[in-house]
């Protein structure tokens, strides 16, 4: 066999092979039998042998996993991993609608996509390779589960020839298709083990197991649906989807390119009833903006693109028996009911418990004692109670009351004016709200102490080591009886300890999301580091201050208020300036180019052919310029390119607001 006809048949057997793999492995539909696939492994790998020069990395013949993990490192997205805004009727979709109309004009497309109920990816290529998987994480960061994901046979580990960047990103879902997972389980059961509850969280304990060959042998799949680069190569979402497919990427075949809001109502009908038919669970269809240059122009909030929505479809409802309602407390000394349920199953999971949320809703649904109730999952993590049976309904049965004191430290519980939930005042007393806080603390989006988890601060509480934040600061202290501890080893004591002194480090708006104040968020905690700049000036300001500062209201200021006012907070505050941690806002010297902009304000707004929008903004704050949020007399200059939003030229136009070209800017700062 000469050197071409090899390779001609190395890439026909490497193909026909690969496609076999998927259809037996993650379809559970082999379309061969064993002996022909066999003969076939055992033709390529003689060809390879022979002319390994063509052999393929990714190879049929080549064992698949293998490597071990035992820690997976935490990655930072690139570009953040945010998630959709969830809507469940209509005419929700009808308002997402009249408010993309209302800032981009009528002169757009929509991409529907079914919405995979299985785990986001993130998948870094460079040079046509696999380079890294990061999972979604908290959106900003996630973990990097390389080694697993390079078991799936719908993920190109390598590119094949085509015009594709050096370095770009592709966002999709994992999942495991009905029939492999009712094979998979089958398995499980004739072997005497546990039964998986549903393939989504199959698929999420797979992607986090330790032994990549492990991995490998179990039947997961991937669609690929957003693609990320560092310069925009497509005008359109469906432009760069077919590219991606072009590519070697799983593409799911079903999305659809809809012109107005009635094609997605036509197309959300016609999944409902078709998802059924599917070889894999879906939940909703996702709705987005089809071109890159109109997404760019509606933004982002905090959260969620504002182009894009999800669409989720109806629950499943099953009826079954109220047991008892109990109560727990939250680290803020919020008190939420909750119904213990006669187990039922429900979307593929066994349904004990379902949330009550407060007061109002026991009062809502009217719930008595051994109640027949419906519940569903319509969105929610915990199921939640829908109604009540009432022609079930036992004679005499007690309606449900509230509780007045709080079920762990029995101090009388509180509920303010306007609010729905209760909470106990307790909260340097009441257990729950102590451990609560401390976990809050050590987390990741606070303080990250390395060597500390959940169980650890429980632990230690509990022996009578730490009762408050500051507490964690003390325990170099007790080195002797944390030796005497289970699972405490010099290793992990000088880890954990080497952990809590680096946090010291950590920034104040940190510090501040870290103590756990009642309405303070990550957000919030930055937006009044910002303005009051150091602890002292936060701790003195009035309610009025604070109500002067940016997306700070009301409610939130009386929380920060009302929460100094405690001494015990105060002492807190004193005892950890005193171990050295950062109370004062970093203040981030900008060395600007020069001063052509001082005093002038800007907004940037649609597609530049020579600069990004992130450039303009870092070319305007280099030389002295500042950038504003939103249209406004104090603006001075809207930098304009394509595609910018109707609603923002109209403002412009109407305040008398220079509107000027990325061109024009540049020529500011030169003099020309």
């Amino acid at each position: 066999m000469s050197p071409k006809e090899a390779k001609t048949r190395i890439d026909a057997l490497t193909a026909e092979l690969k496609q076999h793999n998927y259809n037996y492995y993650v379809l559970a539909m082999p379309t061969i039998t064993d002996m022909d696939f066999d003969f076939k492994l055992k033709e390529l790998a003689e060809l390879e042998k022979q002319f390994p020069e063509f052999a393929y990395d990714d190879s049929p013949t080549r064992r698949v996993g293998g490597e071990i993990t035992k820690e997976f490192e935490t990655v930072r997205h690139k570009w953040p991993m945010l998630s959709l805004g969830n809507t469940y009727n209509e005419q929700e979709l009808v308002d997402f609608d009249e408010r993309v109309r209302k800032a981009i004009g009528d002169d757009f497309e929509y991409v529907c996509e079914l919405k995979f109920d299985g785990l986001s990816m993130s998948l870094t290529y460079q040079n046509g390779k696999l380079q890294r998987a990061v999972t979604r994480g908290d959106g900003v960061q996630g973990d990097d589960v390389t080694t697993n994901i390079r078991t799936i046979h719908s993920i190109p580990k390598k590119l094949g020839e085509g015009y594709y960047p050096d370095h770009f990103e592709i966002r999709g879902e994992v999942f495991m298709h009905l029939k492999a997972f009712e094979r998979l389980n089958n398995e499980r059961v004739e072997a005497g083990e546990v039964p998986y509850a549903n393939p989504r969280n199959f698929a999420s304990g797979t992607i986090k197991m330790q032994d990549s060959a492990e991995v490998a042998k179990r039947p997961l799949d991937s669609f690929q649906y957003f693609l990320y680069t560092d310069k925009q190569l497509y005008k359109t979402h469906w432009e760069s989807l077919k590219a991606v497919k072009s590519w070697g990427f799983h593409v799911n075949e079903h999305s659809r390119l809809c012109k107005g809001i009635d094609e997605v109502l036509a197309f959300i009908s016609k999944w409902d009833k078709d998802r059924f038919d599917l070889s894999y669970d879906i939940d909703g269809i996702v709705i987005k903006v089809n071109s890159f240059a109109q997404q760019q122009e509606l933004g982002f909030t905090a959260k969620s693109p504002r182009w894009a929505i999800s669409y989720k479809f109806k629950a499943q409802s099953v009826e079954t028996i109220l047991e008892k309602v109990t109560y727990q407390v939250g680290r803020t000394g919020s008190v939420t009911p909750v119904a213990n349920l006669k187990p039922v199953l429900l979307a593929g999971t066994t349904v004990k418990r379902a949330s009550l949320h407060n007061a109002n809703e026991i009062i809502r649904l009217d719930l008595h004692e051994g109640d027949s109730v419906y519940v569903e999952k319509g969105g929610e993590i915990i199921p939640k109670i829908t109604g009540v049976n009432e022609t079930k309904r036992k004679a005499g049965a007690h309606p449900i009351a509230y509780i007045t004191h709080c079920p762990e430290c029995n101090a009388e519980l509180i509920r303010k004016e306007g609010e729905a939930n209760h909470y106990c005042p307790n909260d340097e007393g009441c257990p729950p709200q102590i451990v609560g806080k401390m976990q809050h603390f050590i987390g990741r989006k606070a303080m990250n102490i390395d060597g500390l988890g959940d169980e650890t601060i429980d632990a230690f509480y509990q022996k009578g080591l730490i009762n408050h934040i500051s507490d964690i600061y003390e325990l170099h202290t007790h080195a002797d009886e944390l030796k005497q501890m289970d699972r405490f080893g010099e290793r992990s004591i000088a880890n954990m300890l080497e952990g809590i002194e680096k946090s010291k480090q950590m920034p104040f708006e940190k510090v501040l999301f870290g103590m756990g104040i009642r309405y303070v968020g990550e957000t919030v905690a930055k937006k009044l580091v910002a303005y009051f700049k150091n602890i002292d000036a936060l701790m003195a300001a009035s309610v009025e201050e604070l109500n002067a500062v940016e997306e700070i209201g009301p409610r939130i200021a009386e929380s920060l208020v009302e929460y100094w006012s405690d001494p015990q907070h105060v002492k807190q505050i004193e005892q950890l300036k005193a171990h050295g941690l950062q109370f004062v806002a970093e203040e981030k010297e900008i060395v600007l180019a020069s001063e052509s902009l001082s005093g002038k304000t800007f907004i940037i707004s649609g597609v530049f052919e020579t600069y990004s929008r992130d450039e303009l903004k870092d070319i305007i704050e280099a030389n002295g310029g500042k950038i504003l949020s939103s249209i406004s007399p104090k603006l001075n200059y809207l930098v304009a390119g394509d595609n910018m939003g109707p609603a923002k030229l109209e403002k412009a136009n109407k305040l008398n607001i220079p509107i000027i070209s990325d061109n024009e800017l540049i020529a500011m700062l030169t003099g020309d």
